[in-house]
């Protein structure tokens, strides 16, 4: 017996197939969040992505494509917020994720609690990905990291020195919507395979990692990307022979990493 014989079966494939876009997007857009301390925007925009999920649910649409309205509405409803100077960013984060929540809460009540699919959004299970969702987490992932190729220079700008880059003329009420955006679409994408309640720490923790080595912004965005395609390849793999739920294997694999990397440094 093969240790690749698993690829015999149609949703292995897919779970790789989408696995392997997660993993290369959530470093990329992870990067400038946690540079920006934006991290918990991911985690709020994640219960975003259950009301979602939740509707979609309810009201029999793909889950996958709810989730991405809901996430991206919300984001460009707290970035508004943020820039209307009204409230403090980390209160517009808690609205939206207890608020969200809330929703979920009350959508799951009305359709009699939690079902087998709503259970597996929430932890991740690459069983629930359907050849529609590898298309539409293909095409969306491409139209990410096509922006982010494009407006590559204004985010690192905006990343470092938002005054300068305000001074210099970026438009940056543009780039900070655009990265949010990005930020809310890599999460809804996530779902399938790591689920609602662990897409944060594929995004964050990988680039925390990375972050370690103190190397020049490439070099960690590539090492990023290492990690997170080797966490994702190796979730797949151990949550298949062990019997695991995959996104918590995923996340427990790139934990295991930070913790070797964090305390080698230290060394």
């Amino acid at each position: 017996m093969s240790i690749f014989d698993i690829f015999q079966y149609g949703f292995i494939v897919r779970g790789f197939e989408a696995g392997i876009i997660i993993g290369i997007i959530a470093p990329v857009i992870g990067i400038f969040l946690v540079l920006r301390r934006y991290s918990l925007i991911a985690d709020t925009l994640s219960h975003v992505s259950l009301a979602g999920v939740a509707i979609g649910l309810l009201l029999k649409i793909n889950p996958l494509v709810t989730a991405i309205i809901a996430a991206v509405a919300s984001s460009v409803a707290i970035e508004r917020l943020r820039m209307s100077k009204r409230i403090f960013g980390e209160s517009a984060l808690a609205i939206f994720l207890s608020g969200s929540l809330a929703f979920a809460i009350v959508l799951i009540s009305l359709a009699h609690g939690f079902s087998v699919d709503l259970f597996n959004y929430l932890f991740g299970s690459i069983t629930t990905v359907r050849d529609s969702d590898v298309a539409i987490i293909l095409v969306v992932g491409i139209f990410v990291i096509g922006l982010i190729i494009a407006f590559y220079k204004e985010l690192i700008f905006i990343t470092f020195d938002e005054e300068a880059a305000r001074v210099s003329g970026i438009p940056t009420r543009f780039i900070n919507l655009l990265l949010i955006v990005l930020a809310a679409l890599t999460v809804a994408l996530s779902i399938p395979i790591v689920g609602v309640l662990l897409i944060a720490a594929l995004i964050v923790i990988p680039v925390v990692a990375a972050l370690q080595f103190q190397k020049g912004f490439q070099e960690t965005i590539i090492i990023a990307e290492i990690i997170s395609l080797f966490s994702v390849i190796a979730g797949i793999f151990s949550s298949y022979y062990l019997n695991l739920s995959p996104g918590g294997t995923i996340v427990l694999i790139t934990l295991a990493i930070f913790i070797i990397v964090l305390f080698s440094k230290r060394a």
